[in-house]
C-alpha cells in the first residue's frame, strides 16, 4: 500500500483483476469501464466467487451522485414442485464448516451480464468488446493458480467436482489443479469473444433452459422479465464521513447500519457487543428488513468477491460479485456455471421450495463508498457470505472511529457472530482474548487470519488527488495505481 499521484487506482481479490481495470483506464477509460474489465476478469481468476451466472451489486459515484445498481439475483416466476435436483454438500474452512445446496433447482435468475451491460450504458466510455478483451486472452492463454486460489478450490470442492463436465473445467488431469499451474478456460475465452461481438444475445439461454427444463426452476419468461434496478444508497454520517450503503432489499447495508446505531465505544469488546446486539434483532424480526429498517434510530452524528477502483475525476466504482458457490452444473460450452442462491440459507432461508416467486433476494453484499468533508472518496466492499456486514463494519469503524490507517483497519484481526455464536481471530492482547471469552461462551478462536472472515479491498483518492488503497490479504488481494 503506497501513496501515488497518476489517473486511478484499484484495488481487487486477484493481480490480474487489478491489473485488467487499470489497462483499460490507461487507454483511456474511467473508473466504471475499469471495474466492468475487473469483473469480467474475476470471472477468469475467481470463477467460484464470480460468474455470468451470477449478480452482484454496484455502488457508483459520479459528479451528479452517488447511487447503487443492483443486478442481483431474482427468484423465478414459478416453483417447479417437482424439481429434486438440489443436494447437499459442506464446505470445509478447515476450523469451521458450512453447509450448502447444490443443482440445477438451486439457481435463481442470473443478473451478471444485463448488469454489467446496463452499467455499461450509463457510465462507460470505451466498447464493451474492448473491455472482454482482458479476460478473453488471460482465459484463452491460461492463468497461473496462486495458492489462495488452490485452497478455495479445496473449501468447495464437491462442487467443482460435481460432474463430468465441471471435472473437466477444474480437474481435467483427474484432480484440481494445484498451486503454480496453469488453468485454461477457454469455453470461457469463446464466450467473452461471442459477447464481446454479439452483446447479450451470446448468452447461451438455450442451452441453460434444456438444463432447467425438468431439474429447475428457470424458464425462458424469467430471462426476458428481468430488470436492473437503480436504487437510491442508504447514506449514515460516521464521525462526520458520509458513507453510502446498500439499500433495502439487500440486508447487508441496514445490518451495518444498525451497528454503528448500536455501537458503544470502539473497543473490541464493544464492537462484539454491537455484533451481538445486531445479530439477536436480526433473529428476533425473523429477517425482517422493514422491521429491521425500523430499529435504526435517527442517523447518529458521531462462496463473493469485490472489486473498487477509483479515478482521477472522482469517479468510483465499488462492486460485490456472487455467484454463491456455483450450482456444480457448467453451462455447455461456456466455462460456467448458475448460481446457487436458492442453496445459500443466508439468501435464501426459506430453504428449497419455500421461496417467494419474483422477488430479488436479499443479500449480504454491500458495496461502500465513502465520502469525507476534505473531499477525499473511498471505494470498499467485502466478500464472505454472511460475515460481510461484520467485516465492512469492523473496518469502517477502525478508520472512521478509531483513525487506523488502511493498512491497520483491514488487518486489525476480526470477529464475526452468528445466532449467538462468536468466531474471532486471534487479537494481540490477551485482556482482549478473555473478555471475549467471558462475554461469549459460545465461542471460537481462529489461530490465523481467514478469508472466513471476508476480503475487504479499498481503492482511495485522498484530498491531495494522490490514491492508495489495500487488497486484504485474507483473500489474497491487491492494490496497484496507475
Amino acid at each position: 500500500m503506497n501513496s501515488t499521484t497518476g489517473k486511478a487506482t484499484a484495488a481487487t481479490g486477484h493481480r490480474l483483476t487489478t491489473q485488467a481495470a487499470l489497462e483499460i483506464i490507461n487507454t483511456g477509460g474511467n473508473a466504471f469501464d475499469g471495474a466492468i474489465a475487473a469483473a469480467f476478469m474475476a470471472c477468469v481468476c475467481e470463477p467460484i466467487l464470480a460468474s455470468p451466472g451470477g449478480g452482484g451489486f454496484a455502488m457508483t459515484r459520479t459528479a451528479s451522485g452517488t447511487h447503487l445498481t443492483d443486478f442481483f439475483a431474482q427468484t423465478p416466476l414459478d416453483i417447479n414442485n417437482s424439481a429434486l435436483d438440489y443436494s447437499e454438500i459442506e464446505a470445509d474452512f478447515g476450523t469451521a464448516k458450512q453447509i450448502f445446496h447444490i443443482g440445477n433447482a438451486s439457481s435463481a435468475t442470473p443478473g451478471f451480464i444485463p448488469g454489467l451491460f446496463a452499467l455499461h450504458e450509463k457510465f462507460a466510455s470505451l466498447p464493451m468488446e474492448k473491455l472482454i478483451t482482458p479476460a478473453r486472452k488471460a482465459a484463452f492463454e491460461g492463468i497461473e493458480v496462486t495458492p489462495f486460489q488452490y485452497y478455495l478450490t479445496t473449501v468447495i470442492s464437491p462442487i467443482l467436482l460435481h460432474t463430468k463436465k465441471s471435472r473437466a473445467v477444474f480437474a481435467p488431469d483427474g484432480q484440481l489443479k494445484q498451486s503454480g499451474e496453469i488453468f485454461h478456460n477457454r469455453d470461457m475465452a469463446d464466450f467473452f469473444d461471442q459477447l464481446g461481438t454479439r452483446g447479450q444475445s451470446a448468452f447461451p439461454l438455450g442451452s441453460i433452459l434444456s438444463d432447467q427444463k425438468d431439474a429447475g426452476h428457470l424458464r425462458a419468461a424469467d430471462f426476458e422479465n428481468y430488470k436492473v434496478i437503480d436504487r437510491s444508497s442508504h447514506c449514515i454520517d460516521v464521525a462526520g464521513s458520509k458513507v453510502h450503503l446498500n439499500p433495502i432489499p439487500a440486508a447487508g447495508g441496514i445490518l451495518i447500519a444498525l451497528a454503528f446505531d448500536r455501537l458503544s465505544g470502539s473497543s473490541t469488546l464493544g464492537i462484539a457487543r454491537a455484533l451481538a446486539e445486531i445479530d439477536h434483532i436480526r433473529r428476533q424480526s425473523n429477517n425482517d428488513l422493514n422491521t429491521l429498517l425500523s430499529q435504526l434510530g435517527p442517523p447518529a452524528h458521531r462462496g463473493t468477491t469485490h472489486i473498487s477502483v477509483v479515478d482521477h475525476n472522482h469517479n468510483a466504482c465499488s462492486m460485490t460479485l456472487s455467484n454463491g458457490e456455483g450450482n456444480g452444473i457448467m453451462v455447455d460450452g461456456c466455462g460456467f456455471m448458475l448460481n446457487n442462491m436458492l442453496g445459500e440459507a443466508d439468501v435464501n432461508p426459506a430453504g428449497k421450495l419455500g421461496w417467494p416467486v419474483n422477488t430479488r433476494l436479499s443479500s449480504m453484499m454491500c458495496p461502500t463508498i465513502v465520502e469525507h468533508k476534505d473531499g477525499s472518496v473511498l471505494a470498499l466492499g467485502s466478500g464472505g457470505s454472511n460475515r460481510i456486514r461484520s467485516a465492512i463494519f469492523q473496518v469502517l469503524t477502525n478508520l472512521l472511529i478509531k483513525g487506523k490507517s488502511l493498512q491497520d483497519s483491514v488487518t486489525t484481526p476480526r470477529l464475526h457472530i452468528e445466532n449467538g455464536h462468536l468466531d474471532f481471530e486471534l487479537p494481540d492482547d490477551e485482556q482482549t482474548i478473555r473478555q471475549l471469552k467471558e462475554a461469549f461462551s459460545d465461542h471460537r478462536m481462529w489461530p490465523e487470519k481467514n478469508m472466513f472472515f471476508g476480503g475487504c479491498h479499498i481503492a482511495c483518492q485522498n484530498k491531495d488527488h494522490s490514491f492508495n488503497g489495500i487488497g486484504d490479504h485474507r483473500r489474497h488481494g491487491y492494490f496497484a495505481s496507475l
